[in-house]
Formats: C-alpha cells, sequence, structure tokens
C-alpha cells in the first residue's frame, strides 16, 4: 500500500480542527459535570447558609449560569473558529489541496471505501452542528429550542468519530501504514 505524506497545510487544519474540537469537548464535558449549573447553585448556597443568607432556587441557578458564562463563551468562540477551518477545508480542494476522495470510486478496496464514506458522514455530522450552533447564535430566537436540541447530538458523533478514527490510526500504524502518525506530525516519513 502507497503511504500517503501529508502536507504543511493539511497538517496545519488537521491539528487545527483536531485541538479545537478537544476544546470543545472540554467546554462541554465541564458543562455537564463539575460547571453543571445546579452544581454551581448548590455550591453558591452552601456559602450562603454559612453566612446566614439565603437566595431562592430560580435566583442561584441565575447566579450560576453567570459564573459559567465565560466557560461557555469560550464554546461559541471555538466553534466560530471551526466554521472557519471547515469553510479553509472546503475551499482548498478548488485550490488543489486536501482533494476529497470519491467513496464510489471502483478502484477503492472496501476498507478505503469504508474509510471514505466514515469521513463524509463525519463532515455531514460536522456541518449540521456548525449550522446548528450559528442558528442557536445568530439565528432568530424562536429557532433556539429545535437547533439546541439538535446541536446537543453532536456529542455523539463527534466521541464515535473520535473513537473510530483512533483506532483506525493505531490499526493502520501496526498494519499497512507504518509511519502514519510520524506523517501527520512532521510530514515525512518515520526513519528507521
Amino acid at each position: 500500500m502507497e503511504n500517503t505524506t501529508y502536507s504543511k497545510v493539511y497538517r496545519i487544519i488537521h491539528w487545527s480542527i483536531a485541538i479545537s474540537f478537544m476544546l470543545l469537548l472540554i467546554t462541554i464535558f465541564l458543562r455537564l459535570t463539575w460547571m453543571n449549573k445546579y452544581n454551581v447553585a448548590a455550591i453558591i448556597q452552601d456559602y450562603l447558609s454559612d453566612t446566614g443568607q439565603n437566595l431562592s432556587q430560580d435566583q442561584l441557578i441565575v447566579l450560576a449560569k453567570k459564573i459559567r458564562q465565560p466557560m461557555w463563551n469560550w464554546h461559541i468562540y471555538i466553534g466560530y473558529v471551526l466554521v472557519g477551518l471547515f469553510s479553509v477545508r472546503f475551499i482548498l480542494p478548488a485550490f488543489g489541496a486536501m482533494k476529497f476522495q470519491n467513496p464510489l470510486d471502483k478502484n477503492l478496496t472496501t476498507k478505503n471505501k469504508v474509510q471514505k464514506w466514515t469521513y463524509i458522514i463525519f463532515y455531514i455530522c460536522v456541518i449540521v452542528s456548525l449550522i446548528t450552533g450559528l442558528i442557536i447564535e445568530l439565528g432568530p430566537k424562536e429557532f433556539k429550542k429545535p437547533m439546541e436540541e439538535i446541536h446537543i447530538l453532536g456529542i455523539y458523533y463527534l466521541l464515535a468519530f473520535i473513537g473510530i478514527h483512533l483506532a483506525g490510526v493505531l490499526i493502520a500504524e501496526f498494519t499497512d501504514q507504518k509511519g502514519i502518525i510520524s506523517r501527520i506530525i512532521s510530514g515525512s516519513k518515520k526513519k528507521d
């Protein structure tokens, strides 16, 4: 099997997207765990109880949301960065860089077809997440709730894709594409 070399542009886009997705996952993880509005509200209530003060549950939730808002703003900023990165990713093939491969090509092996389809499905899911995120932030308020319901599902495809991608890379590294990890980092083959 022919070993692919990765251009500097390809590697920069790849790693920028990967880092952005990891940062998004961190913000989601924090929002669902330690920075959950109910957890933060409980911490505030514990503190206020010790000082003889009290707030209603609604007031505590409002305060908790305000405390965690800067962290959530990072989720939004990183989303904008991803819109830019994916725009570049989809424009580059017009300039002969980072071409998309046709999964319907009859010359591809079954394994390569599955890989190509996995990426197409991933790209479609990312586009849906980015569009719903933009509508949530910039669109009409009446679309916010239904778009949030769709947008939240993004964590499932993202975690699944990361698992599949890492497994595929490791399998390739230890079977027919030795040095693939070195090439995606440095752009050249690993020296034996």
